[in-house]
């Protein structure tokens, strides 16, 4: 059975990296993938507002060229990787073939989970990451060698340098076997070890975001302040359901509670509970914990394989579950034309009322997953266009400089030439990067006053304005400036542009 299992694993996840490969590299470049990207072309042990492994990851696709399906192919491998595991995870627990084929459907086609391996991103490290871990500990709790700890050490050291948020399934991982008899598996010198090399591997970061004074608790405070939706946890719960869909959302449901009622595995049970709970305590994101969910899915499969022995029933469930997600993979997945997208979020939000949004913005016509990947070359066009057309003389000292990092990123990247002037901005990793050189003489605003307003610039003046009717509502009718005559070097002024959020 494990055999087979095995075999079903590959299958599973070479399909899965098939259909996101194909489905992946449509509309464009998501705003945070392309900051990501120029992130990882200024390598560094750490960034303002996230770990290292995700920019270099980003940045390493496109050595070759500007290339979406290159970029979108590591996120399919990730989406491939969580599923293999998922499958692991039903033969760890004892699951046959159906209970395989269930998770491994229900994880692929969790709308949240699709989103995670459509995107570059900081979630899908944990993605393929975080259930590994858990996979690790099973052994481990089932007699498994505890050199194992060695492997969830690393597991979750790297997931640190993908996302923070791992500290916090680590805390939920070790409070359920804290409190359950499978405490006894740190009754080992290898679970120290396994610390130890999961701090060392996370050590790096820490010490830059240290030495940088802790920027991205800054990051996170602001996101608390106003940038971010606060639920309460309630609406915490039912975001959950509408993320993972509600027609599915039951099986990870049901794998929690299976686990709570089994002594073996209440651990993991417990773990569930207090990483929501972790969640809505600091008022998280609502798609921070989803990388736990292809976990539990595996256990709600293996519990529902245990108590449905109808070949009839398992064979209608199976088929079922495509049918009852096919309705929301179109709003994770690029798959459908622009127009066609249009049209069916419009109806997913006229007639069904439904939002999972995380951001307190004016909601875009296409959400904002779809609407951060349009305008994005164009804007750097006309960007480049306003450049080009100033005089030589001023040309030669001239700057960008942008209200925050989606625009800048998009700037620098699709301009990316030897003659493309200095792209600045306040927004989180360019504010540290500082004035790189530019003096300010001549600055191309977008999307923002000229910094330091009237008493910094003698002239400035709107040239154009960017239209961009697809994307988030704040980048149409984007105003770009040209600010001049400055009353001292842009330096003087640059601690007064910071923004962290």
């Amino acid at each position: 059975m494990n055999d087979r299992n095995l075999r079903l694993a590959w299958v599973a996840a070479g399909v899965t990296f098939l259909i996101h490969l194909a489905a992946n590299p449509h509309y464009g470049f998501f705003r945070d993938e392309l900051y990501f990207i120029v992130c990882g072309r200024h390598p560094s042990w750490g960034y303002v507002d996230q770990p290292p492994l995700v920019p270099l990851i980003a940045a390493g696709s496109q050595l070759f060229g500007i290339s979406l399906a290159a970029l979108r192919a590591t996120a399919a491998l990730f989406a491939a990787g969580s599923i293999f595991v998922t499958v692991r995870i039903v033969t760890q627990l004892g699951g046959g073939r159906f209970a395989a084929i269930l998770a491994a459907l229900v994880a692929a086609l969790t709308p949240v989970l699709t989103v995670f391996g459509t995107q570059v991103g900081p979630d899908m490290i944990g993605l393929w990451l975080w259930p590994l871990a858990a996979l690790y500990l099973l052994r481990i709790v089932d007699g498994a060698s505890p050199r194992l700890w060695i492997a969830v050490g690393v597991a979750l050291g790297l997931s640190f340098e993908g996302k923070y948020s791992v500290v916090f399934f680590a805390l939920a991982l070790a409070v359920g076997l804290a409190f359950t008899k499978e405490r006894r598996i740190f009754a080992t010198p290898y679970f120290w070890y396994a610390a130890a090399l999961g701090l060392a591997i996370a050590l790096p970061n820490i010490v830059w975001q240290i030495a940088h004074g802790l920027p991205m608790l800054a990051v996170l405070k602001a996101g608390q302040s106003g940038k971010n939706v606060v639920l309460s946890p309630l609406s915490y719960f039912v975001q959950e359901i509408l993320l993972t869909n509600p027609f599915l959302a039951w099986i990870w449901i049901v794998g929690i509670v299976s686990a709570l009622r089994t002594p073996t595995l209440r651990w993991l049970g417990i773990a569930a509970l207090v990483m929501l709970a972790e969640m809505v305590a600091l008022h998280g994101k609502n798609y921070y914990p989803a990388d736990i969910y292809s976990i539990y899915i595996a256990l709600g499969a293996t519990a529902i394989e245990r108590t449905l022995s109808a070949a009839w029933g398992r064979i209608a469930l199976a088929c079922a579950i495509p049918i009852l997600a096919a309705w929301m993979i179109p709003v994770a997945m690029p798959i459908l034309p622009t127009p066609q997208i249009l049209s069916y979020t419009a109806f997913l939000r006229n007639t069904l009322h439904l939002s999972v949004a995380s951001e307190n913005h004016k909601i875009a016509r296409l959400g904002q997953d779809f609407a951060d990947m349009h305008g994005w070359p164009r804007l750097a066009a006309t960007v480049a266009e306003i450049y080009a057309s100033l005089p030589a003389s001023e040309r030669a000292d001239a700057a960008i400089f942008t209200g925050n990092y989606g625009e800048a990123s998009a700037i620098a990247f699709f301009n990316r030439s030897a003659a493309s002037p200095p792209v600045l901005s306040g927004h989180n990793q360019y504010w540290l990067w500082g004035t790189q050189g530019a003096t300010g003489a001549t600055l191309v605003a977008v999307g923002i006053r000229c910094p330091g307003g009237a008493r910094f610039y003698a002239r400035q003046r709107i040239v154009t304005r960017f239209h961009n009717p697809l994307g988030m509502p704040y980048e149409d009718d984007l105003p770009i400036r040209l600010c001049q005559d400055p009353r001292a070097p842009l330096a003087a002024i640059w601690p007064t542009v910071r923004h962290y959020n």
